[in-house]
């Protein structure tokens, strides 16, 4: 399999998924520390693949999901959007209700 379809399998694969650095426990940068932080707050059914452990992943998924950068939270085979995004989606309420559905 190749690195855009094993992204895809895994999109399709899981209902909330974070690309980000590092893992949900142990964020290894800020980024991805504040969107795990907020994603928990709703779900612990979220998946994460730790994009520094998979640097094929890390390189080919921007040029798929045209998002350059890290994390990214992909729903129900949707992307969302970053950290700014997963920021004010809380603030507004809108990530709850969306996370909270699944």
């Amino acid at each position: 399999m190749n690195t855009l379809e094993e992204i895809k399998e895994q999109i399709k694969n899981n209902s909330i998924l974070l690309y980000m650095k590092g893992n949900l426990n142990y964020p290894r940068c800020g980024f991805s520390d504040q969107a795990s932080k907020i994603i928990l707050k709703y779900t612990k059914k979220c998946k994460y693949i730790d994009v520094l452990k998979h640097s094929n992943i890390r390189r080919e998924l921007p040029k798929f999901s045209n998002w350059p950068t890290f994390p990214q939270l992909w729903v129900h085979g949707k992307l969302i959007g970053g950290c700014s995004i997963i920021i004010k989606m809380s603030e507004t309420g809108e990530l709850k209700k969306i996370l909270e559905k699944i």
